[in-house]
């Protein structure tokens, strides 16, 4: 279980997200289905009322459509204030992302200021970068953990 985060709540859920979303674990408003690539669908989708994959919503937000543009502000603003509760405890330098989400470049210009503000005292200066090897770079690095 070391370094599972999917299953703890949102931190400062305002009252509109409280109590989040059902999670398969049995819990509610977990990260897993908050800033995963399914929970940005499935929450655009509560917004919109149109069930699109995440690059045609990202794509929409780009061309300024209402419903897009909210979806990825509560994603980006859900996300930092998930990272700066991780930045509370270890304050790392940087945040390496991988998986689907990774993708959206949108968020990595965005996402520091959001940590920063929710970091404790306001003063994180770290990074956040996608992984060197694209989405699967976790995916191709637990292959690597056993011998062949």
């Amino acid at each position: 279980m070391g370094g599972e985060w999917g299953h703890v709540p949102l931190p400062w859920m305002t009252a509109a997200e409280y109590p989040g979303p059902s999670c398969w674990c049995g819990q509610n408003g977990c990260l897993d289905m908050l800033i995963s690539g399914t929970g940005f669908r499935q929450d655009h989708a509560a917004r919109s009322g149109k069930m699109l994959d995440g690059a045609a919503i990202v794509e929409a937000a780009r061309h300024g459509e209402a419903d897009a543009v909210a979806s990825l502000d509560a994603y980006v603003d859900r996300l930092g204030r998930a990272l700066a509760m991780i930045a509370n405890i270890v304050d790392p330098d940087v945040f390496v992302f991988g998986g689907g989400m990774s993708n959206v470049e949108a968020i990595y210009a965005r996402l520091p200021a959001v940590i920063d503000r929710y970091s404790f005292g306001g003063d994180w200066k770290g990074q956040v970068v996608p992984a060197r090897w694209g989405d699967s770079s976790g995916v191709r690095g637990a292959a690597r953990l056993w011998p062949r």
